[in-house]
């Protein structure tokens, strides 16, 4: 299979569960952050500030979805975060659960608010 062109082809390239977690991540970015531009980088979706500056990028896996954001946002959040795998900046949502929403859009919101306060660029 090609290489996803768009963020459209990447979710396409899933079947359920995956796509719909996919799609639900999607989603939420979109109104989080209206603003945000959709780009493939390294072969997953990412949404780029208006800036320039990448503000997350999500994966999709055999098992599970990852969101990855900066490490200093994924640590500001390590208290909500107890239930999950996490990683460096990372955030594991195995398919078949609930997508943490309410979360999720904390967790964008202060990656927007650290880019443009902090200037806090990507990794």
């Amino acid at each position: 299979m090609a290489k996803p062109q768009t963020v459209d082809e990447y979710i396409e390239g899933f079947a359920e569960p995956g796509r719909e977690v996919l799609e639900q991540v999607r989603a939420l970015a979109v109104e989080a952050v209206p603003a945000a531009g959709e780009a493939i980088k390294w072969g997953h979706p990412a949404w780029v500030h208006p800036s320039g500056t990448i503000l997350f990028v999500v994966s999709g896996h055999a098992k599970h979805a990852n969101v990855v954001f900066t490490p200093s946002t994924r640590e500001a959040f390590d208290a909500a975060l107890a239930g999950f795998t996490t990683g460096k900046g990372s955030v594991k949502l195995p398919y078949g659960d609930p997508v943490p929403v309410d979360l999720l859009r904390r967790m964008i919101a202060f990656r927007v608010r650290e880019h443009e306060d902090d200037g806090v660029l990507w990794m």
